[in-house]
């Protein structure tokens, strides 16, 4: 009963057989390869955006530390909340990747809202050449807490940063998930709201490994391109990432695997609910849940092959007296129905 993470979960069928595909004869290095063409094509198509400059990395990590240097200037400030994957799960890299930029962190929790942000972003520059400067906007979509933000609040936020001449960035590491949960589309959510550049997931949601880099202006490409090759993230047989990205966006493949994602946790959300002892964070956006269960329900859990992130508190915590905890559990597409619902029946037993 494996709900740790999306990134627990298998490639799916279809990219693994795009891979093997690739791996017949010789194609072009550096990113020059006919896969890439079709990637590039794809997601012009996809997101309305026949301008856009498209790469790929393999991790979400150099995905969004290469784009945001390309964004920012090292005498800038990034604009985050609190909860950011940049900020607590990125090693600095973001830092290191643009040379020295800070992260500014906005509101308390997962999710930015615009009238937050101006008023953080608004007197930053008051200490004039002895303090940052304004920099990028960066939001995750979905956001780490599971949480989407719709097409008005992502305007809103773009708004704002682009009152102060800044550019918005989404770390899209889950952005399949709000784009079938929201059921918009790409281009709504993103550039048409304001976005000036995005990471598009694929790792989480049945691809090896592979994220791809969109600059909806692509004034920034060449920069991009220096840095991901100076950044050692440059791959030379690109065709095996471009072939994973090409059979993740074909025939929606995408977002019918974030679909059934949101819907395996969908279904534990409404399995665990009536629970009694039971409570949720948040209603379920997405694919994650952040619900908060009785030490002994975990201990039960936990025994029976339950596998999920606790959230505030250490495994060890769950032996001791106190109360409920918080877990972070994370629906992929490939998860067995059956394991859902025996999870869900433990929990209730």
């Amino acid at each position: 009963m494996q709900f740790r993470s999306d990134n627990y979960g298998p490639a799916h069928p279809e990219v693994m057989q795009a891979v093997m595909d690739a791996n017949q004869g010789y194609d072009v290095s550096y990113g020059d390869d006919a896969p890439m063409q079709q990637v590039r094509a794809q997601i012009r198509e996809i997101f309305e955006a026949p301008e856009a400059a498209v790469y790929l990395v393999a991790t979400g990590t150099a995905a969004n530390a290469l784009a945001l240097a390309t964004l920012a200037r090292p005498w800038q400030s990034l604009f985050c909340t609190p909860e950011a994957h940049i900020a607590t799960d990125e090693c600095n890299a973001p830092e290191f990747y643009s040379g020295g930029a800070k992260l500014t962190l906005v509101g308390a929790g997962d999710k930015m809202d615009a009238e937050t942000l101006r008023a953080v972003i608004a007197p930053f520059e008051a200490r004039g050449v002895h303090g940052a400067q304004r920099g990028p906007v960066s939001l995750t979509q979905t956001t780490e807490l599971g949480r989407c933000y719709t097409q008005a609040e992502v305007a809103a936020i773009a708004d704002v940063a682009h009152d102060f001449g800044q550019p918005l960035y989404m770390d899209g590491a889950r952005l399949a998930n709000a784009i079938a949960a929201l059921g918009c589309s790409p281009a709504d959510l993103t550039h048409r709201a304001g976005v000036d550049a995005l990471s598009l997931g694929g790792t989480k949601n049945g691809c090896l490994g592979v994220e791809a880099v969109v600059f909806f202006n692509p004034a920034r490409a060449w920069e991009f391109e220096l840095r991901r090759k100076r950044g050692g993230h440059l791959f030379s047989k690109n065709r095996f990432l471009a072939a994973q990205m090409q059979a993740y966006l074909s025939d929606g493949l995408w977002l019918r695997s974030a679909a059934a994602a949101n819907a395996n946790c969908a279904r534990l959300a409404e399995g665990l609910r009536p629970v009694p002892g039971v409570t949720f964070l948040h209603e379920p956006d997405a694919n994650a849940l952040f619900v908060r269960m009785p030490r002994a329900m975990h201990r039960r859990l936990r025994a029976a092959g339950g596998h999920y992130y606790l959230w505030d508190a250490e495994e060890a915590d769950l032996a001791r007296e106190g109360g409920p905890v918080l877990a972070r559990m994370v629906c992929d597409w490939s998860l067995p129905v059956a394991e859902i619902d025996r999870f869900v029946a433990l929990a209730a037993a």
